[in-house]
């Protein structure tokens, strides 16, 4: 006769093989192959021809100015929209968390750009920052007056990071104020009662009872928002055309698919996938024990 845990395991196994198989198939495997790809010069007509290059892949690719230019892009494209999402999006979550008039309103309207395609709002945001014909230029030059001439903005390395960085922040903190939302939703009532009663303010009692009580949503949704920041992919490839002017405006996401998909350096390609997989691992964990810290340590 089967012990009782193990008949509970046998079960537990049948609903989650389905989900194990497909995990298997299409992830694991397919991660197991490609960084196996990492370590070879592949060649993707024959790979049974395929040299094997140890660690030079991952050489090359460190050594290269414009690897590190897309690191470079990639953090501080996510140094500027985490911070920028959580703010505007816990601002958010706070106003429509009031008792006012149509507030399930407010809350459709601010997490439409979540559920609009990166596509369409990419396209969007590349015509409203056109250095031509561009909304933008027209408000900043024809109604404010604040130029002479048109910026071109997707034409200057630097200055295509605005739009990019805009459209981030944009389309993530309607998901970021529904995840504070729900957090703030969870806070006793009666905390604030007293606090009232104690003569608190309103920043007082954010401050004091809000914030420290939201402390696991924010660690989440940190974390998360790295993650996410870090493997920003859509916008730039469709703004810059993958890293255009002169390939400085790449994400790491973006060089990688130009390295193995248009240069066909598949060996190149895998090695960049895996230097981001670690990274973001790092700085996940490392963001999960300095956040999970008591307070004063």
């Amino acid at each position: 006769m089967k012990s009782k845990k193990t008949q509970q395991f046998l079960k537990a196994l049948i609903f989650l093989l389905p989900g194990l198989v497909l995990f298997l198939t299409f992830f694991l495997l397919p991660m197991i192959y490609s960084a196996r790809i990492s370590f070879y010069d592949w060649n993707i007509i024959k790979p049974e021809r395929s040299k094997f290059v140890g660690l030079e892949n991952y050489i090359t690719v460190l050594a290269d100015p414009i690897f590190r230019r897309a690191v470079l892009n990639t953090l501080v494209y996510t140094l500027i929209t985490v911070p920028s999402q959580m703010i505007l999006g816990i601002v958010i979550a706070v106003l429509i968390n009031q008792d006012i008039r149509g507030k399930s309103f407010f809350r459709v309207m601010y997490y439409l750009p979540v559920i609009t395609s990166w596509v369409i709002v990419t396209l969007l945001f590349e015509y409203m920052f056109s250095g031509q014909a561009g909304l933008i230029n027209y408000i900043l030059k024809d109604v404010l007056h604040v130029t002479s001439e048109n910026i071109r903005w997707l034409a200057d390395p630097i200055l295509a990071m605005v739009p990019i960085n805009l459209l981030g922040i944009w389309k993530g903190m309607g998901w970021t104020a529904i995840i504070f939302l729900a957090g703030l939703q969870g806070v006793p009532q009666p905390l604030y009662e007293a606090a009232e009663v104690d003569g608190a303010g309103k920043w007082t009692t954010f401050w004091k009872i809000t914030l420290p009580l939201l402390r696991p949503t924010t660690i989440f949704l940190l974390v998360v928002l790295t993650i996410g920041g870090l493997n920003a992919y859509i916008s730039n490839l469709l703004m810059t055309d993958g890293g255009n002017p002169m390939d400085l405006t790449h994400f790491v996401l973006t060089l990688m698919y130009e390295e193995t998909f248009s240069n066909l350096n598949f060996g190149g390609g895998s090695a960049i996938s895996f230097l981001l997989t670690l990274f973001v691992f790092i700085i996940s964990i490392l963001q999960l024990k300095l956040l999970n810290q008591r307070e004063g340590k």
